[in-house]
């Protein structure tokens, strides 16, 4: 699979990666920047030891390929054998690749300034250097992770709702242009969302309007104003 048999295939590439072909070709551009500098800082000091263009070629021998490796990595969490057949590599490599390639993602996204904010008490003045940021819906988010083998772990990582053994963050999106803003620490499946808002003490701008729902009942942070849809009684749900 490469970037090339997908750009002109917007479905697939935004279900492969989560991106546009707009956003992936921005992304791209810090990305490439970064992967070249790199390269560079690497070399720099040592003798080459091969006449330029000799070696093994690489299979991931494009930035664009590259990128497009690690975000369907990110997307979708497949299994490190299903990452060799799709982009034919050896399983081995493919972990090298995944281990090599996060870094350099990470950092390009943070040099164009979308990361989300990690730190709770720095969230509101995060949400004060953008218009769009006062009104936000928190969530909770759920994805699968291997089953522990120890039986204490496959409790504590088992989520009800998932049936599946899963981590856990909250997640803070603007509601007009769904950017998330905030990205909480990873918690065990069986982690209630209420209780992880209260631990991470997240700040927020005085002036801002918090979506949420039930599974926040009682959280009542410093904010302007709270929606939170009302849970119907059992007597009203037999009524109504």
């Amino acid at each position: 699979m490469t970037y090339a048999q997908l750009k002109e295939k917007p479905k697939k590439l935004l279900a492969f990666t989560g991106l546009t072909r707009e956003e992936f070709e921005t992304l791209l551009n810090a990305f490439s920047q970064l992967s070249r500098r790199q390269a560079e800082s690497t070399q720099q000091g040592k003798p080459r030891q091969r006449k330029p263009g000799g070696g093994r070629k690489a299979k991931l021998r494009l930035a664009e390929d590259q990128l497009l490796f690690i975000l369907f990595y990110l997307k979708t969490y497949p299994l490190q054998e299903v990452m060799s057949e799709l982009f034919g590599l050896e399983v081995s490599k493919v972990n090298e690749w995944i281990h090599r390639l996060l870094p350099l993602v990470r950092d390009a996204l943070d040099e164009l300034g979308v990361l989300p904010e990690r730190d709770a008490q720095a969230f509101a003045k995060a949400q004060a250097k953008r218009r769009t940021g006062r009104e936000v819906i928190i969530d909770g988010t759920e994805r699968r992770r291997q089953r522990p083998k120890n039986p204490e772990k496959q409790t504590l990582y088992y989520s009800g709702k998932k049936k599946s053994h899963t981590d856990k963050n909250l997640v803070i999106a603007e509601r007009k242009t769904c950017r998330v803003s905030y990205l909480s620490q990873t918690y065990a499946g069986t982690a209630h969302d209420k209780k992880i808002a209260d631990h991470e003490q997240i700040s927020y701008a005085q002036d801002t309007l918090l979506y949420q729902d039930t599974g926040f009942q009682g959280y009542q942070p410093q904010v302007a104003d709270i929606r939170q849809p009302k849970k119907a009684s059992r007597a009203g749900a037999h009524s109504g």
